[in-house]
């Protein structure tokens, strides 16, 4: 007796906790509705309790809204579920032609499969160096020096075109822009190293590109910017463009300023740079460098390699997830959304991926109507999507045996793990959080269209989701 007491006490308890949390929430949602920075703005929050499922609080989550990056768990879970967390990208080096008296007589092939982390900095596996050096010990086993016929990159398992429809002409040229090609290398971004003037104004100097952006160029039309006033700069280069415009402000000072884009040909980028590295070898390429493309382009028929040289393998994707979701890498998510329509069509392209995403999660209990995405990343300000979609995304993922990676993605922000989303006039935030009493919550909350200063919008949205700790 004593103990069903104990069970009944327990349960008002929740009860009373959960009302008192819902009050606070929604006092405090009335007064930001009373804000004039929403005054024009469309709000929706969506609090379940993880456990149970109970509707904790709700405003608008029917509501589609752009989500920003939020939308990255979308794709995250996905890919996660239709690929597996143990998934590796193969690149392959092969040959065909004969070698004779340390001569390949014959083409050098690279066969793209779209691994976004190829040459990127944040693996020792992947990093440009370790990739140039397991291609020169490969030639050297064989006894390469000199190759006769031409370096051909093979990324013909997708579609050529790497920027998504509705990704806006402000951000394809800059480093979060980068769409995902066959062939991605240093993550498709470059540093543009500047050397800013002392007084408001003055002209800025372009010191480096680190890669070469060749054969592009840049017209610089930058000046200085007051001091401390940060990054102001854009980079308008689409991709295959040769020829872009940097504009805008970076702060006045002594030192050199950083700014990244993103490469308008990251497949020919990687091909110079492993031709100038085989040169510094004493490995001679005396063909061209040619892309699937360039060989549909002429009407000829690409050739084909039968022989191994060597391969690479990704991380696994649950290691490629980590950043995808920490540091809100756009190209990971883009390339996600290729890779999954390429292992279920055998053909690479985003909207056969956002189909396959989408009919995913309407088999797992979210609506069509309620997940409009056009992009796997949450960069285009077209995509909608509602607060309920992406809560019971967030319920699917616990279920799933990748949720502890899922969940070691997610980055801590404000006490909270939660993944965030900012584009022009959204914020948002989704997450899990644990309050002080230990009850558990999974939440999601869009702002969109405010008015004024989005760090001024981020410390509103903080203050509220402070009621759930």
């Amino acid at each position: 007796m004593k103990i069903f007491f104990l069970v009944l006490a327990l349960f008002y308890n929740g009860i009373c906790f959960s009302q008192i949390i819902q009050s606070k929430l929604q006092s405090g949602m009335s007064k930001m509705e009373l804000d004039s920075q929403f005054k024009h703005a469309s709000i929706s929050l969506y609090v379940v309790e993880s456990k149970s499922g109970q509707i904790i609080f709700e405003k608008n989550s029917q509501m589609g809204l752009a989500p920003a990056s939020c939308l990255k768990v979308m794709t995250s879970v996905a890919a996660l579920e239709l690929l597996g967390k143990d998934y590796r990208y193969k690149t392959n080096f092969s040959y065909n032609g004969h070698i004779s008296e340390k001569t390949l007589y014959g083409d050098l092939f690279i066969t793209a499969s779209g691994d976004p982390s190829f040459g990127s900095w944040r693996w020792d596996s992947t990093k440009q160096e370790a990739i140039q050096q397991k291609l020169l010990s490969a030639l050297k086993a064989k006894s390469i020096k000199k190759i006769s016929g031409n370096f051909i990159i093979n990324d013909s398992k997708g579609s050529v075109q790497t920027t998504p429809k509705g990704w806006t002409w402000e951000d394809i040229g800059n480093y979060y822009g980068a769409g995902a090609r066959g062939v991605n290398w240093h993550e498709n971004q470059y540093d543009l190293f500047l050397q800013p003037g002392k007084n408001v104004g003055d002209s800025v100097q372009i010191l480096q590109f680190i890669p070469p952006l060749y054969p592009s160029v840049l017209i610089n039309e930058l000046i200085t910017g007051k001091q401390e006033s940060g990054d102001n700069s854009v980079i308008y280069l689409p991709e295959n463009g040769l020829l872009g415009y940097v504009k805008g402000t970076i702060p006045a000072g002594n030192e050199a300023f950083k700014i990244s884009g993103a490469m308008p040909n990251a497949s020919m980028s990687f091909a110079l740079e492993i031709e100038n590295f085989l040169q510094k070898n004493n490995i001679n390429l005396s063909g061209q460098l040619k892309t699937s493309i360039s060989y549909f382009l002429n009407k000829e028929q690409l050739p084909l390699a039968n022989q191994g040289l060597m391969s690479i393998y990704s991380p696994p994707l649950d290691s490629i997830n980590y950043w995808f979701l920490q540091k809100s890498v756009n190209l990971y998510g883009e390339a996600f959304v290729k890779t999954i329509a390429y292992e279920k069509t055998n053909f690479g392209s985003t909207d056969t991926g956002i189909g396959i995403i989408t009919d995913f999660w309407n088999k797992n209990g979210i609506e069509k109507s309620a997940l409009h995405i056009i992009d796997g990343s949450g960069l285009s300000p077209a995509n909608r999507i509602t607060t309920q979609a992406l809560v019971k995304a967030m319920q699917y993922a616990q279920k799933q045996d990748y949720y502890a990676s899922f969940y070691s993605a997610l980055p801590t922000q404000n006490g909270i793990k939660m993944k965030s989303g900012y584009i022009g006039g959204v914020r948002s935030y989704t997450g899990y959080v644990t309050s002080s009493s230990g009850a558990e919550y999974i939440f999601s909350f869009i702002i969109n269209n405010f008015y004024g200063s989005a760090g001024a919008v981020r410390e509103k949205m903080w203050k509220l989701l402070d009621i759930l700790k």
